[in-house]
């Protein structure tokens, strides 16, 4: 069983940065780690994707805005997400799966995290 655990998240004014972290115990050394959001009323829609070779993948809804990066030694994949707006409020997870890639298909993922809120007010 993997686990996953995410921190960070909070309430920011528009235009206002914030980080969001995910933590994994995943045990095989190829691995990617997706971020997926999920505003009400909404599908759950991928944000950004990293694997352990270091190739990225963002959506176009937030490139230039949002980076991702992972740290290999602690296995935590990081979400620097930089001048926020109204509509990136949402539930942020995280998601894991075995092999090399970055596509943002949530089918693909076995494991996931419980998801931190992010508020964003205009």
């Amino acid at each position: 069983e993997v686990h996953l655990m995410e921190s960070g998240g909070g309430s920011v004014q528009a235009g206002e940065s914030l980080k969001i972290s995910c933590k994994t115990d995943i045990a095989i050394p190829n691995y990617f780690i997706a971020w997926f959001r999920q505003a009400p009323g909404k599908e759950r829609e991928g944000v950004a994707a990293i694997d352990s070779m270091d190739l990225t993948n963002l959506a176009d809804s937030v490139k230039g805005r949002f980076a991702i990066s992972l740290d290999i030694a602690e296995k935590t994949a990081t979400l620097q997400m930089n001048n926020l707006k109204f509509e990136d409020t949402a539930i942020y997870y995280c998601a894991a799966r075995v092999g090399l890639g970055t596509a943002f298909i949530p089918g693909y993922f076995p494991y996931w995290g419980q998801g931190t809120q992010v508020t964003v007010s205009s």
